[in-house]
């Protein structure tokens, strides 16, 4: 409280409402994710059907499945190697490259013209997200502020999901109708690696490997 009574603010916000450095940089990715990838929600189908050769519906039901089908089984053993105690660096790279494979994918589409390219392209970002996902939940679970956990994945949810989405889909409707598919999906791959760039602030803030004896001493008083 300041000597009026009047609760402290920081950034022109209340205090109660401040996010620290890890969970404002991973939400501030997350945003710029779902911004992109919401894009190109109400013109895939289209895409499909009107610019790939042989499209139909079923390829774009199939497509999907396949994103699906690659991202269930591979994100698994990957969050089993990364809860391994390796500190936070190998979660960290792993954030980078699923990011930067990400836009990779969706670029791709810019030069996708027949069915299988849909279905490599589609695989290959259920290949990125799958290296995304499981470190983008341990580390922010790992971080979130000891009694704010509702409030900050209420945030997150509200700003990345709910923010990310709106915006996204009202862009991509719009560029669509001033560019054409390909370039909608060149800007989105461009706004999805922006939010790579945005996770390098997250490198300073990394947890070390705990050492072994940490470890052991930490499961003997799990004993007591």
């Amino acid at each position: 409280m300041t000597p009026r009574g009047k609760p402290r603010r920081i950034g022109g916000m209340a205090s109660g409402w401040r996010l620290n450095p890890v969970i404002s940089v991973i939400i501030t990715s997350d945003f710029l994710l779902t911004t992109a990838a919401s894009m190109l929600s109400p013109i895939f189908a289209l895409f499909v059907v009107g610019q790939i050769q042989g499209g139909t519906a079923r390829t774009v039901g199939l497509a999907i499945a396949v994103y699906w089908i690659v991202k269930s089984l591979l994100q698994l053993p990957i969050a089993r190697y990364l809860d391994r105690n390796h500190g936070e660096i190998d979660d960290y790279y792993s954030l980078l490259f699923g990011t930067m494979l990400g836009a990779v994918a969706m670029g791709g589409y810019f030069f996708a013209h027949e069915v299988w390219h849909v279905f490599a392209l589609q695989g290959l970002s259920g290949i990125a997200d799958a290296l995304l996902v499981p470190p983008f939940y341990a580390v922010f679970t790992r971080h979130l502020d000891k009694g704010r956990e509702g409030f900050e994945w209420s945030f997150r949810s509200s700003l990345s999901y709910g923010g990310g989405a709106a915006l996204g889909g009202i862009l991509g409707g719009f560029l669509l109708a001033a560019v054409g598919f390909r370039y909608v999906f060149v800007i989105a791959a461009t706004v999805y690696a922006s939010s790579a760039l945005v996770l390098m602030f997250l490198k300073p803030f990394v947890l070390p490997k705990a050492p072994k004896d940490v470890r052991r001493v930490f499961v003997e008083q799990k004993k007591l």
